[in-house]
């Protein structure tokens, strides 16, 4: 696992409530069923998000601040490296996007 699972894993054996933002549905609920199964924390979930798309970043925040109560941490681990330099369909390059702008965004809009 990498770093952003082994902080779930704790997070989750601390009874935080832990929400998993992932980009694959199918790794995100397997991750899921692996933290809560060696944490037996129930209040493991998944929520979509791609930060390389800022319309997801938007998405991921307003349902946070709709469904979730309060939030205490938020852990930006997402990134990646190695990409052909490619566009988003918002116009903005990818590595930067998911690396950069994207956990930006998301922090901001968290922050109320």
């Amino acid at each position: 696992p990498g770093i952003g699972k082994y902080v779930a894993i704790d997070l989750a054996r601390r009874n935080a409530r832990t929400i998993l933002a992932c980009r694959s549905r199918k790794r995100g609920q397997a991750a899921v069923q692996e933290i809560r199964a060696a944490t037996g924390n129930p209040e493991v979930v998944l929520r979509l998000l791609d930060t390389s798309s800022l319309a997801s970043v938007r998405a991921f925040a307003s349902a946070v601040l709709r469904e979730e109560s309060r939030l205490d941490v938020l852990v930006n681990n997402a990134g990646v490296t190695g990409l052909p330099f490619a566009i988003t369909s918002e116009g903005l390059e990818q590595t930067f996007t998911t690396n950069y702008l994207g956990p930006f965004l998301l922090t901001n809009l968290l922050l109320g």
